[in-house]
Order: structure tokens, then sequence, then C-alpha cells
């Protein structure tokens, strides 16, 4: 494949289908601006395409001739389950749309690894009961991102893979995960899905990061998608813009595109507007 689609449709039809596969991109920005909801697009959409093709045509249209929906969507959470991520997905996209769509995205929930050392109860984050089994393997813990490097083994290549969020991580103590440990994953996971020939999008709240930790993650990934408020008047708006990102910022600067303002809808986020320079 040529291209894996974002599954925001006019933005995928202004950079030639979507995303070079082999890429891992940051979705960063301010709170409500954006990134949350086209990661929810993103997945929910490209879901679709599998899902039912006549509902797919109807929200998003024809995919472009250079690229291929990805083979699975996988959307792995560090601190929700499935019914509760799918409950977050129907607050931005419209329930007919979501319930199909969800029927084929394999959500993964982390919380037991990410929960494991803290004081928060067994019983607030396991969702099933504890068995004589889970009980005797209990002392055979797994890091949070040895847990996040096996599950994209087995399940990034060729695939759509979102990450909500890498927020939570850096939130962790230093004893469970260092910032510095974790940009290695990140680096690492930038040379695996070169070979995957995925696409995977991974979700961090800008503003509880410092502009160094920022730039780290930047270089430690193929592209950054940012999302961010303006406001003008008594009116605020929803903006968006690509930084570094290789195969794709390049389509955007020949069109002379400095910023998106995006919209949610009922069917996600996509462009209500394209800037260009004049």
């Amino acid at each position: 494949m040529d291209r894996i689609p974002f599954g925001v449709s006019q933005f995928d039809s202004l950079i030639d289908g979507g995303s070079p596969p082999g890429s891992v991109v940051l979705l960063a920005g301010d709170a409500g601006a954006g990134a949350r909801e086209f990661a929810y697009t993103s997945a929910t959409i490209n879901a679709l395409g599998d899902a039912d093709s006549d509902l797919f045509e109807l929200h998003y249209g024809a995919v472009d001739s250079r690229s291929s929906l990805p083979d699975e969507i996988h959307y792995v959470s560090f601190t929700a389950n499935e019914p509760e991520i799918v409950g977050e997905l129907t607050h931005t996209i419209d329930e007919s749309i979501v319930s199909p769509a969800s029927e084929v995205i394999s959500f993964e929930d982390l919380s037991a690894e990410y929960f494991q050392l803290s004081p928060i109860p067994n019983d607030w984050y396991v969702q099933k009961r504890r068995t004589i089994t889970d009980l005797g393997s209990s002392h055979e813990r797994r890091g949070i991102l040895e847990a996040l490097g096996e599950y994209l083994s087995k399940n990034a290549p060729g695939n759509l893979v979102v990450i909500d969020s890498l927020t939570d991580l850096s939130a962790l103590p230093d004893e469970q995960v260092d910032w510095n440990q974790m940009l290695m994953l990140l680096k690492g996971m930038k040379k695996a899905a070169k070979a995957w020939g995925g696409l995977i999008l991974v979700l961090v709240a800008q503003e509880s990061l410092t502009g160094r930790q920022m730039g780290s993650l930047m270089s430690a990934t193929d592209g950054t998608i940012s999302f961010e408020w303006e406001s003008g008047g008594n009116e605020r708006a929803r903006t968006m813009f690509v930084r570094e990102y290789r195969g794709v910022l390049s389509r955007i600067e020949e069109e002379n595109i400095v910023r998106f303002e995006t919209e949610i809808r009922s069917d996600g986020l996509d462009i209500s507007n394209v800037r260009k320079i004049r």
C-alpha cells in the first residue's frame, strides 16, 4: 500500500490519500481542541470500512486509489476498558456509526499493568473476579512499557493502532516509567514501524509537557499533528496544523496550506476551512 487513510476525509484528500505506511504520529494539542476527536474519528471511520461499506461510503466517500484501509483497528488505553471507550466515542460520533464500527475495533485495556504499583484498590480497575489462577500468576508482573511493546509487536503490523495516551505514561512516578525509557520506547517504535507498515497514532496533551519534552517526543516520532484553540472576537475555533511529517508536510507546503480549521460533526472531526498563504 502507498497510503493509509486517517479517516478524516477532506484531510486525506489533500495529502494524497492519507499517511505513508510505517508512521508513528503524535496527535498533540490543547484540551478539547481536536486531538482526541481526530483519534476517535480515525479509529471509527477506518473500522466502518470493514463493518459497513455502505455507511463508510456515505460518511467518508471513496478511498483514494493510492490508499488501502488498514487490515485491523486497535485501540490501546492505559486507564479505560472497552465499554468506557465506546461510551466516549458516542459522545463525539453518532451511535449509528460507532455501533457497527466498535464491533471490529480491538480494544486493549492495560489498566492492570498501569495501576499495579499504585495504592488504588484492585477492584477499581479489574473488571472480572480474580481466580486462583490469576492469583498464582500475579508475581509475573509486566511493566507498563513492556506490556505496550508486546502488544504492538503482535498487533501493529499492517494495522492502525491508537495509543491513548502518552500523557498517562508521563504522569507515572519515575520508578515506574522514567521519561528517558518512554522516549526509548517511542524511538524503538518508530524504527519497528518501518517494517510493520501500519500506522500508529499517539495521543498526548501538550499542555502537560514542557517545550523541551515536546521537542523530544517530536524527534522520536515521524510526524506531529497539532490542535489548538484560536479566539477571534466572541468566537473560538479549533485549528489543526501539521508539523514535521515525512511524506505529508511536503504535500501541504506544495499547496501553500498553513492551517486547517476543523469542526466536530455527527460523523467525527473534519476540515471546515483551509487557510492558505495569500
